[in-house]
C-alpha cells in the first residue's frame, strides 16, 4: 500500500520526478508522461529519457521541478545516435586508441564526456523553435490521454453519473466494468475524504471507497498497474470476478455501498445480487390433508445471503447501456426486485466554438489576407465609394489648392483610417459567431437511474416512534399549551352563541344595546379598562335615541 498523496488528489505547485504528468500537445491531443529522472544515458540518448513529438524533442530533466501549467520549450538532441553501433565503428577504424575505446564504452561521445555524461546526463540545450504545456493529472485530462482497452466513459456522462447517484466524500461505491479506468478515477476522486484513521481492525472504515470489478483478466492486471502507479491503492480496490455468477462481496464480507454504477452488457444478470434479501423456494407440504396445498410452492429468506448495500441507507444505482434493448431488460428486472424512481435519459453535450468572423471591407486587413464583401449590401457600398473615389481624384487634380492627390485621398477614403477613428480595439473586429464543433469524443448511451429504499425493521419503526412520538403531545404545540387553547376554543364558541340570541329576539331594544355596549367595550381603547368602557359606551348611547327598532343616532340640530 502507498504512502504519498495521489495527485489526482493532492497537488504541489511544481512537477515530481518519478511521478505522472500530463502533456499538452494541442487542444484535443494530450499525452501522459511518468516523469524519470535518469543520471546517465537512457536508451540511446546522452540527456536520459526523452519524449519525442512532432513539436521537438523534450529531456525529462526539462520537465522535472518546474510549476505546472509551465511551456517548457524543446531540447537539442541527435536523435540519430540511437541507431549507431560503436562496436562496428571500431572494427572499420583500425586506429581507434585504448583511450578513445574506453571513452566510447562509457558514454560513446566525447562531447557527452565533456558534459559529465559519465557521471550523469547531458545538460540539455534549448532548440530555436518548439514547446509544449505541461499540466496537473485530473480525472478530466485522464479520460482525454488514457490508453483506451475499452470504450471509454467521458466527463459528461460521468459528471452526471456521479451527481445523480450522490457520490460524495465518505461515499462508498461500487463500479462493475473497470475498462479503462475512466469512470474509477473519477469517482475515486468524489469519494475521498482521507485514508485510514479508523480502527485497528478496520483502518478504512468511514472513509470513501470504490469496489472495483473487472471479468477480463488482461484489462484487470493493467488496471491494478495504473491504480498502483496513480497511488489510489488505499482507495480503489479492484478485483478480477465474474459479477453475475459470483455477487459484489469482498473477501466474503459487505462492502456496504450506497452508491453503485454497471457498465455491463447484461447488467440485469448482475441486479438479484444487489438486493436487501434473497429468497429461496421450497415446496410446501400437506398437513391438513390439502391435496392442493401440496404442490404449491413457498418462499423462504434465504439466511446465508449477504447483501453488499448499505442497509441504513437508500442506494442508488446507474446502469450504463448502449441499446435500448438492454435499457429494456434491465428495467423489467429493477421492477421486480423493488427498485423505484426508475428514470433512463441520455446525455448529448455540445462544444460551442466561438469567435469574431473578421470579414468586411471595414476590418484591418493582416499581412496575407485580402478582405471580400460579407453581403451584397457591403459589396455595393464598395463600388459606390469607388466610384466617389474616382471623381475626388479628378477633382483634386484640378483643384490648386490640393498639393499631394494621394494624401488627400488616403484622408478621406482610406477603410483602416476609419476603423482607427472608431476606436475599436482589435479584438472587438469583426462580427461575433458562434457554431458546434462537428467531431467530439464521446460514447453514446443510455443512462438508467434507479434508488433502493432502505431496509426497514420493527425494530427501526420503534426506535423511530421513540424518539419522534406521533398522536401522544401532552402539554405544549407552538406557543400555547393544551389548556389555554380549549380555553379560547370555549369563548369563541360563547361570543357565536349569544350573536346567534340577539338575532332570534329580534336584534333590537335592550338586546341591542348590550349587544352595542358588548362590542364598543371589547373594541374599545387597550389602554381603557371593562368599567371605563362601559361608561364611554353609555354616554355615546345618552346621544342617540333608542327605539323598537335599534339604536338610531340624533341628528344635530340645525339653526
Amino acid at each position: 500500500m502507498s504512502r504519498i498523496p495521489s495527485p489526482f488528489l493532492h497537488l504541489g505547485s511544481q512537477t515530481k520526478a518519478n511521478s505522472l504528468a500530463i502533456i499538452h500537445l494541442s487542444r484535443d491531443r494530450l499525452q501522459p508522461l511518468y516523469l524519470e529522472e535518469i543520471d546517465g544515458e537512457h536508451d540511446g540518448y546522452a540527456e536520459g529519457a526523452v519524449l519525442n513529438t512532432r513539436f521537438g524533442s523534450f529531456p525529462h530533466s526539462t520537465f522535472i521541478n518546474v510549476p505546472w501549467g509551465s511551456q517548457v520549450r524543446a531540447s537539442e538532441v541527435d536523435t540519430g545516435s540511437r541507431g549507431r553501433k560503436p562496436q562496428k565503428k571500431r572494427k572499420r577504424d583500425h586506429t581507434v586508441t585504448p583511450t578513445d575505446e574506453t571513452a566510447a564504452s562509457k558514454g560513446g561521445d566525447t562531447s557527452t564526456e565533456a558534459n559529465g555524461g559519465g557521471k550523469g546526463a547531458k545538460k540539455a540545450v534549448a532548440a530555436s523553435s518548439g514547446f509544449v504545456h505541461i499540466l496537473a493529472p485530473s480525472p478530466e485530462l485522464w479520460t482525454t490521454s488514457l490508453p483506451h482497452r475499452t470504450q471509454v466513459v467521458y466527463t459528461p456522462d460521468y459528471s452526471y453519473i456521479l451527481q445523480r447517484i450522490r457520490a460524495r466524500p465518505g461515499s462508498r461505491l461500487i463500479e462493475a466494468g473497470a475498462g479503462s479506468g475512466s469512470f474509477t478515477h473519477a469517482s475515486a476522486r468524489a469519494v475521498y475524504n482521507g485514508i485510514g484513521g479508523g480502527p485497528a481492525e478496520d483502518p478504512d472504515a468511514g472513509r470513501g471507497k470504490v469496489f472495483s470489478f473487472e471479468f477480463n483478466e488482461p484489462r484487470y492486471k493493467k488496471m491494478c498497474t495504473e491504480v498502483t502507479a496513480h497511488k489510489l491503492d488505499r482507495i480503489v480496490r479492484v478485483t478480477h470476478r465474474d459479477v453475475y455468477n459470483d455477487g459484489f462481496l469482498v473477501d466474503g464480507k459487505s462492502p456496504g455501498a450506497d452508491a453503485v454504477f454497471l457498465d455491463l452488457p447484461k447488467p440485469w444478470e448482475a441486479l438479484p445480487h444487489l438486493s436487501r434479501q434473497r429468497y429461496k423456494s421450497a415446496a410446501a407440504s400437506s398437513q391438513d390433508g390439502d391435496d392442493n396445498s401440496a404442490g404449491a410452492t413457498q418462499s423462504f429468506p434465504d439466511e446465508s445471503f449477504i447483501s453488499p448495500l448499505n442497509p441504513k441507507k437508500s442506494v442508488h444505482l446507474c446502469t450504463f447501456s448502449p441499446c435500448i434493448e438492454q435499457v429494456s431488460r434491465t428495467v423489467s428486472m429493477m421492477r421486480q426486485l423493488g427498485w423505484m424512481d426508475i428514470e433512463t435519459v441520455e446525455i448529448a453535450n455540445k462544444r460551442i466554438h466561438v469567435m469574431r468572423e473578421k470579414v468586411g471591407l471595414t476590418v484591418t486587413t493582416d499581412r496575407g489576407m485580402a478582405q471580400a464583401p460579407i453581403d451584397v449590401a457591403e459589396a455595393v457600398e464598395r463600388l459606390r465609394r469607388i466610384e466617389d473615389r474616382v471623381r475626388e481624384h479628378q477633382k483634386a487634380i484640378h483643384d490648386p489648392e490640393v498639393d499631394d492627390v494621394e494624401e488627400h485621398l488616403k484622408e478621406n477614403f482610406d477603410d483602416a483610417v476609419a476603423v482607427e477613428n472608431n476606436k475599436l480595439p482589435p479584438f472587438m473586429q469583426g462580427r461575433l459567431v458562434t457554431r458546434p464543433e462537428s467531431e467530439m469524443r464521446s460514447h453514446t448511451s443510455y443512462l438508467t437511474f434507479a434508488i433502493l429504499p432502505r431496509d426497514w425493521t420493527a425494530e427501526d419503526e420503534a426506535a423511530a416512534l421513540e424518539r419522534w412520538p406521533c398522536g401522544q403531545e401532552k402539554k405544549v404545540i407552538g406557543s400555547l399549551d393544551k389548556a389555554a387553547r380549549k380555553q379560547q376554543k370555549r369563548e369563541m364558541l360563547e361570543s357565536k352563541k349569544g350573536k346567534k340570541k340577539g338575532k332570534a329576539n329580534g336584534g333590537g331594544g335592550k338586546a341591542a344595546v348590550a349587544a352595542a355596549v358588548g362590542d364598543d367595550t371589547v373594541m374599545g381603547d387597550a389602554t381603557m379598562g371593562p368599567e371605563e368602557g362601559a361608561q364611554h359606551t353609555k354616554r355615546d348611547l345618552e346621544k342617540d335615541e333608542v327605539t323598537e327598532q335599534g339604536v338610531t343616532p340624533k341628528r344635530p340640530k340645525q339653526d
